[in-house]
């Protein structure tokens, strides 16, 4: 079930048919998605908006690959969580995108109910991370250096 804030998502695959048609299937149950082609482009669309929640990545793209992605997404905004979506999955790859911090790691094709349930689950901890820090940057009499230890705390957590 989705949260009751629509999520704002991003949507990343070189396979543009593919993209298209899943961007037309989120929109039919009311899901806002924007939708980038590869890495760079999901990166610019990041920088420009700060109310992406949840991006969605294929693995294996042309260029700047999901995992170089996922890299400077976690890097750039770590309150982004990022569910990797893939046709070319291995358990290697499965180990090492979570291990950069990719909240979850879907085969295509792939259910939309369960896609759209890991979206929704990844919104809802991006959100309450994302509340969590701001009630300690709300905190008074705490130092500088003890906020940025519990931010750093609630950003590593799994």
């Amino acid at each position: 079930m989705m949260p009751a804030n629509p999520v704002q998502i991003l949507l990343v695959d070189d396979e543009q048919a593919f993209a298209e048609a899943l961007s037309r299937r989120f929109e039919q149950r009311d899901v806002s998605v924007t939708v980038a082609f590869d890495g760079p482009a999901a990166l610019s669309h990041l920088e420009a908006d700060a109310n992406i929640e949840v991006v969605v990545l294929d693995m294996a793209m042309p260029g700047m690959d999901g995992l170089e992605t996922l890299k400077q997404i976690r890097r750039r905004w770590p309150l982004v969580e990022t569910v990797m979506l893939t046709g070319h999955a291995t358990l290697a790859s499965a180990v090492e995108a979570i291990k950069q911090g990719a909240f979850d790691y879907l085969m295509k094709p792939c259910d939309l109910s369960l896609l759209l349930g890991k979206i929704a689950a990844a919104a809802t901890r991006r959100r309450e991370r994302k509340a969590q820090i701001l009630d300690i940057q709300s905190t008074p009499y705490i130092s500088d250096r003890d906020r940025k230890k519990r931010i750093a705390k609630i950003l590593s957590s799994p």
